[in-house]
Formats: C-alpha cells, sequence, structure tokens
C-alpha cells in the first residue's frame, strides 16, 4: 500500500521547488546579462552607466537571497554563475574607478564567485589594455599588467580544483597574454 498523503506532500514539495528554481534561474538571468552589459560600459569608459547598472544588479541579488535564502540560491548553477559575473563586472568597476578591489559589502557572496570572478577580471583588464594600446595610450598597459601581476600573486596562494583551476590557468595566461603585449609594445617604440 502506499500513503497518499505522503506521495502528495512529496508533489507539493517538488512543484515548489521547481517553481523556486525557475524564478532563480529568470533572475540570475538577469543578473548576468546586466553584468555583461556594465562590463561592456567599463569598456566604452561610461563608469556613471555601469555604477548604475551594478546598483540595479545588487537590488536583483538582495531579492533573490531576501525571497529564497542564500543556501537555497546558491544551490542553483545559474545563480552561481550571475554572481560570478557580477563579480567580475563590479571589480573591473573598482578597477576603472581607481578603486581597490576588495569585498563586495552589500552583497552576500561565496569564494567560488569571488575566486571565478577574480580569474575573469583578468580577461577584461587584458582586453581593456588592447583598448587603450590601440588608442595610444600606453601607460594603461603598464597600470592593466600591474593589477593583473598583483591578483596572479595572491591567486597562486590558492590550490584551486576542478572548475576554479580551469579559471585560474585563464588567469595566468591572461597574464602572459599582458606580458606579450608589453614586450611588442616597446619593441615597436
Amino acid at each position: 500500500m502506499i500513503n497518499k498523503k505522503f506521495i502528495q506532500k512529496l508533489k507539493e514539495d517538488y512543484d515548489k521547488g521547481e517553481s523556486e528554481r525557475r524564478q532563480i534561474i529568470k533572475l540570475s538571468d538577469v543578473v548576468l546579462h546586466s553584468s555583461k552589459r556594465t562590463i561592456f560600459s567599463l569598456h566604452r569608459g561610461d563608469l556613471k552607466k555601469a555604477k548604475g547598472e551594478l546598483t540595479e544588479i545588487e537590488k536583483t541579488l538582495q531579492k533573490l537571497e531576501k525571497d529564497f535564502g542564500h543556501k537555497r540560491i546558491s544551490k542553483e548553477g545559474s545563480y552561481r554563475a550571475g554572481a560570478e559575473e557580477y563579480v567580475e563586472a563590479k571589480m573591473f568597476y573598482f578597477v576603472m574607478a581607481g578603486e581597490k578591489v576588495d569585498k563586495i559589502k552589500s552583497i552576500n557572496l561565496d569564494i567560488g564567485s569571488y575566486l571565478g570572478g577574480l580569474c575573469d577580471l583578468t580577461g577584461e583588464l587584458v582586453r581593456q589594455a588592447i583598448n587603450q594600446a590601440a588608442a595610444g595610450n600606453f601607460n594603461e598597459i603598464d597600470r592593466m599588467k600591474k593589477i593583473i601581476n598583483e591578483i596572479m600573486t595572491e591567486l597562486v596562494k590558492f590550490d584551486m580544483t576542478g572548475y576554479l583551476r580551469t579559471k585560474y590557468d585563464q588567469a595566468k595566461n591572461n597574464l602572459r597574454k599582458i606580458e606579450q603585449i608589453e614586450y611588442e609594445v616597446r619593441m615597436r617604440k
């Protein structure tokens, strides 16, 4: 015999979890795409627009945590991807605004989001260096290289594995790229 009330409760819990999951995915997708737009704004030098976009992203992240709790949202891959992209955008904003790369105080983020975002930040710094080199602003290459070096000096202290190890290896490759850019610029001068 089957306890139908037990099965009914399972169904209710399952449906509730799936509804939450869809809501988390939807809002996380907004965070992810808005973070990408923020990064593009920063590459165009539009700090004011980027700051406004970051404020809206933070409201969405705070809503997710308030509605579902950090433990629940952290289980969803879409949330982790959005949070990581947000960290990358926020850290890039810090760099472009001349601020210190530091903990984000307004949002509760896990270690993986920070580490993945910092690794990805190095790629944006390489892109910024290339854009600035093309514009003839060669001092920015040195500044971006210095920041990437600082990030890598700290990240090397971690024994990253799995997904984060892949991110770390990409960051190491970004350091090599900016070193190559710097070399080529110096050779052409």
